[in-house]
């Protein structure tokens, strides 16, 4: 055989009629591939579809019914404990982060000044009580004085008609005499002693009546004076009386005082900047400390104001704490809006009116009531912070 008739076979024009075409294994591998990419990315297609009409039937039913934000604090209305009388302190039996109950002693000042004062005061009391039952005693005084002056008039009246009728009689005298004296029957030392009674008489008459208008004058002196004796005891007993009230006020006030000197917890709570030591002199009104309700703690929750649209008071709010993280769900309330933004509040509030300007969304607090008893279980305290969110749907 011919050497390169070997080596170089003539090529075959194609298979016989009749004959199967075989594919080469690598052009099979590929056309597999192929189809298996396509229903890849149909099926990812489906499940994109499928995911998008998932989320947003999520967002139409759900989502879009719930506003949230991580710009929330836990805050609470704080008792500020100062004094209210000026002194030393004695003793501080609380410290900073010490629970409180309403009632128990947060601080001891010097209560000696104190019991000075309630000591003057009573006895200024007393003195009042004492002087009061001398206006009752002279009121009754000046009663029986207007009594006695009635009765001098009684008798003055009695005394002049007993002096008209001496006089009466001695003028009937002197009148007989002196028809007589002309006939010689009366002598002139006898007509002389009958004008003399005339006179007496007559002089004890007028004087008589001026006593009488003297005990009238008495009798009005005497009512006047009882009318003012009645006027300061008028309506009254020694126990209300104006003055014995004014006196027992003040005893009230120094007890008052006596009593602030023992500062106490005006609720339930944690102690806090506690600036208090032994043997300082504190000012009425000079902070001491604050004391923290705990368990009556409330989130403020900034809110956008694009978020703020479908938020109303009563609609229920979930919370989670970076304290206790997102497996301790709080569940509170909303319970009120703010009248206004915190820049619009602030010291020195922007000036948007000046300079150039760009808009900036501003956020408003949304007060949010928290359970009670998920706060007694899980205590918060104020400045933590918190996520909320809050169901507008209902």
């Amino acid at each position: 055989m011919d050497a390169r008739t070997d080596a170089n076979p003539p090529i075959a024009a194609g298979p016989p009629s009749g004959t199967t075409t075989t594919i080469p294994p690598k052009t099979a591998a590929a056309q597999k591939n192929g189809s298996r990419r396509r229903r890849l990315f149909t099926w990812l297609g489906i499940g994109v579809a499928v995911a998008a009409a998932i989320w947003g039937a999520y967002y139409v039913l759900v989502a879009s019914h719930h506003v949230d934000t991580d710009n929330a604090y836990v805050q609470a209305d704080t008792a500020e404990i100062t004094p209210l009388v000026s002194a030393a302190i004695l003793t501080t039996p609380s410290g900073d982060t010490q629970p409180v109950k309403k009632g128990d002693i947060l601080v001891t000042l010097d209560p000696t000044d104190a019991k000075i004062a309630l000591a003057q005061a009573q006895a200024n009391l007393a003195q009042a009580e004492r002087r009061v039952q001398g206006y009752f005693a002279t009121n009754d005084a000046q009663a029986a004085n207007t009594a006695a002056r009635n009765a001098d008039v009684v008798r003055a009246q009695a005394t002049v008609e007993s002096a008209r009728a001496d006089f009466e009689r001695a003028r009937t005298d002197l009148t007989r005499r002196q028809n007589l004296a002309a006939s010689g029957a009366v002598s002139g030392d006898e007509l002389t002693s009958a004008q003399n009674r005339f006179d007496q008489a007559k002089a004890a008459l007028a004087s008589a009546e001026a006593g009488v208008v003297q005990a009238r004058a008495n009798v009005t002196a005497a009512a006047g004076q009882q009318r003012v004796a009645a006027a300061v005891v008028a309506g009254t007993t020694v126990s209300d009386n104006p003055e014995v009230a004014a006196a027992r006020a003040k005893v009230d006030a120094a007890q008052l005082d006596l009593d602030r000197t023992v500062i106490r917890s005006p609720i339930d709570g944690v102690v806090a900047k506690n600036t208090t030591e032994v043997g300082q002199h504190v000012q009425v009104g000079a902070p001491l400390m604050s004391i923290v309700p705990i368990q009556s703690a409330y989130v403020d929750a900034n809110f956008k104001e694009v978020q703020l649209k479908d938020v109303r008071i009563g609609q229920p709010v979930t919370l989670t704490s970076d304290l206790y993280g997102d497996g301790v769900k709080f569940h509170g309330r909303v319970v009120g809006v703010a009248g206004g933004t915190g820049s619009a509040f602030a010291i020195i509030p922007a000036q948007n009116a000046t300079g150039n300007w760009i808009k900036v969304v501003q956020r408003l607090p949304v007060r949010i009531a928290l359970d009670p008893a998920e706060l007694a279980k899980h205590p918060l305290r104020v400045g933590l912070s918190m996520k909320a969110d809050i169901d507008t749907s209902r």
